[in-house]
């Protein structure tokens, strides 16, 4: 065994269409408003009384946009890029204890991890050039009131470095930094599939079953999983409301560009979030199943365990929204008559059913999927 580029082949790379997605987003969306609004301030001398509030404006919503979209976007590939690097160093533990035990270093295999940061530049990079493609028409639909000089778009090649190159070089660092320290595991424990994890007591209630005993304990020794479900959810609340939210606020682009982005995300998201709930809970439902337990029993005290992480996911997701709104409303679009933003119950209802029925779809097909798999292929699966 070499420990060569192909220790993380092309193929885990592409795995990591999440962070593509993620920051493709958050790229096209800070590459177009950055640009127009450099160029719009280069053009501020021609700017007349009646358009000075809209060009105020336009420079308050590029600040805000880009760093609450772009911040929002990339705090979201960050802790999804921590899951990936996780799940890859679960998925190939006796590989990298094999790799330890031949004496290599932690360092020297955690240098190869910086490979994760090609899904980053591969998402900048097609978010960058995909703004560059729509930027002759986002600047007409911008200049499109008459209330602002018409000007074309002058392309900042300083822009490429700052959210492509950048952050393409800072992604690869953390991974190399994450998995060195996931890394610090004995060379016989990877091996083995040995995770080092503190030992708490587990108080035992008489009045509860069994079942309900396992589902507490399911819940209490997966937090970082906790976490994770929920601010999946947190995503799919906060960036589908958000972007039906500001149909009264913003240009038609700018709405499309919201919902492509939100449902986009929000289902990436929820998707990797089921994906690694499945993935973690395969031999918890293996062992129920040895035991003479039903699938059902299973979906009810494992999977559905995390449903109340879900709900709370999705009502901080809502409040978010709400408040972040807000506020940019009212700092945005002071100087300028506006309809009063209030919170739409309408759509936070269809956006809740919309995620109730997706969540528990979702749980469904990979109850049934879990079913199909011999007991014995889940648990070797699982070692």
């Amino acid at each position: 065994m070499k420990l060569g580029g192909n220790m993380i082949s092309i193929k885990d790379i592409l795995k990591n269409i999440g962070i593509v997605a993620m920051t493709m987003c958050a790229t096209l969306v800070s590459t177009l408003f950055i640009n127009f609004s450099i160029d719009l301030k280069s053009i501020s001398d021609l700017v007349t009384e009646e358009g000075k509030a809209l060009y105020d404006a336009q420079l308050m919503t590029s600040k805000v946009v880009v760093g609450v979209t772009g911040g929002c976007l990339l705090l979201t590939t960050l802790v999804t890029l921590f899951f990936y690097i996780k799940i890859y160093i679960d998925n190939h533990k006796s590989e990298l204890g094999i790799l330890k035990a031949l004496g290599y270093s932690n360092i020297s295999i955690s240098k190869k991890f910086s490979a994760f940061g090609l899904s980053v530049f591969v998402g900048t990079l097609l978010g960058y050039i995909t703004a560059l493609l729509m930027m002759n028409y986002y600047y007409d639909v911008q200049l499109s009131g008459g209330l602002l000089p018409i000007f074309k778009p002058s392309y900042h090649i300083e822009l490429l470095i700052y959210l492509v190159i950048i952050p393409s070089v800072i992604f690869s660092i953390i991974s190399v930094l994450y998995s060195y320290k996931k890394l610090k595991t004995p060379a016989l424990d990877l091996i083995k599939g040995i995770t080092k994890t503190k030992v708490k007591r587990v108080s035992i209630d008489d009045n509860k079953s069994f079942l309900e005993q396992v589902k507490i304990t399911t819940f209490k020794e997966k937090k970082s999983l906790v976490f994770f479900i929920g601010f999946a959810v947190f995503c799919f609340a906060d960036l589908i409301q958000m972007g039906f939210s500001m149909d009264k606020y913003a240009s038609s682009l700018m709405k499309w560009m919201m919902y492509i982005i939100g449902i986009i995300l929000s289902a990436v998201t929820m998707l990797l979030a089921m994906n690694t709930l499945i993935k973690n809970q395969k031999k918890n439902i293996g062992m129920m199943r040895v035991y003479g337990y039903q699938m059902k029993d299973c979906k009810k005290y494992i999977l559905n365990s995390y449903k109340v992480t879900a709900y709370i996911g999705f009502i901080l997701g809502t409040i978010y929204q709400y408040f972040l709104l807000k506020i940019m409303i009212e700092v945005v679009f002071k100087d300028i008559e506006v309809p009063a933003y209030t919170f739409n119950y309408k759509l936070f209802f269809i956006t809740l059913c919309i995620f109730a029925v997706i969540y528990e779809l979702l749980i469904e097909y990979y109850s049934k999927k879990l079913n199909k798999i011999p007991i014995k292929e889940i648990m070797l699966d699982s070692i």
